[in-house]
């Protein structure tokens, strides 16, 4: 973990302090004295977990005025916005936002955005939408002329992620499943504590270049995998029968009917499942002391006490 940091420190924007990663970086963030200014629709959202320190500018990604308003004497911002959930066009809004909140930073002088984004091969020409979107925005972050410290992350473990959140309900609703072809793609999840390490550690960073670290757990499994072990910790008893036919789009259907998760959002997601998610470039490790945690304790710490019955 990084050091304290010392008074006087730069003041850092948080976009996306209302969402399942920002909400749980701003307490930290609190935690080391740094100067916060976050950004948000619904101010209201943050009463409870903002300090009175904590400076609160209403706006939106996609309101360049905001943003310039925001970014106003900002040394540097975390970028943790992705608009899947509430856009019927996310790629399209996506890409506006990403670029409206460079041409903002570049105006406001700032010098680093911590951003994270999601694994994939950008050669694969079989990638998601979703994964393609995602690697678009690192790359118009970039273009704002600051220092972008791009975390690629697969499946983040840990209650209130999405993609987790799919797994665990499928897991508890259904005793026999007919699992699709992607089942078996090969995946690199991470705990969500980890990835709040790599955010802050990305404060400290000696950098003056844009990086991308692909970040994630020591262990590769398939998805199936990951519901055997959510599974045996939580004592169900559960059979994945293998079938050819059920289609990403299908899965997305059937997984509608027994998760809270929207239609829409969940069927983005199963999408990407198609995609081996893997850490090929190993720089993390390099530049960061974080050791992350294995899967089976990472779904531990993710089950609330008292439910798990291994």
């Amino acid at each position: 973990m990084p050091q304290d940091t010392a008074p006087g420190a730069l003041r850092v924007l948080l976009t996306g302090a209302t969402g399942y990663v920002g909400g749980r970086l701003l307490p930290l963030l609190h935690a080391r004295g740094v100067p916060v200014r976050c950004l948000a629709r619904n101010s209201g959202k943050l009463e409870s977990v903002a300090k009175p320190s904590t400076e609160i500018v209403a706006g939106d990604v996609l309101d360049p005025g905001s943003l310039e308003r925001a970014l106003e004497g900002i040394h540097t911002a975390y970028y943790l916005v992705h608009l899947m959930s509430g856009s019927l066009d996310f790629e399209r809004e996506d890409r506006e936002a990403a670029q409206y909140f460079a041409g903002a930073a570049r105006k406001a002088g700032v010098k680093r955005i911590i951003y994270l984004g999601g694994l994939g091969d950008d050669t694969d020409p079989r990638l998601s939408p979703h994964l393609r979107s995602r690697h678009e925005v690192g790359q118009l972050l970039r273009e704002s002329g600051a220092a972008v410290i791009e975390f690629r992350a697969s499946m983040v473990i840990g209650p209130g992620s999405l993609s987790y959140d799919l797994m665990k309900s499928l897991t508890e609703r259904l005793p026999v499943m007919l699992c699709p072809k992607w089942l078996t793609t090969p995946t690199q999840p991470i705990a969500i504590d980890d990835v709040l390490s790599y955010l802050l550690a990305a404060l400290d960073l000696p950098c003056t270049d844009s990086r991308i670290y692909e970040i994630g757990g020591p262990d590769v499994m398939s998805y199936g995998d990951l519901i055997r072990e959510y599974a045996r910790q939580r004592g169900l008893r559960r059979w994945l029968i293998s079938v050819p036919v059920l289609t990403p789009y299908l899965s997305s259907l059937w997984l509608a009917l027994v998760t809270p998760a929207s239609f829409e959002v969940g069927r983005h997601l199963i999408e990407g499942l198609k995609n081996p998610t893997l850490v090929r470039d190993r720089r993390a490790a390099r530049d960061f002391t974080i050791r992350p945690l294995g899967v089976r304790e990472a779904i531990a710490r993710a089950i609330p006490a008292g439910s798990s019955a291994a």
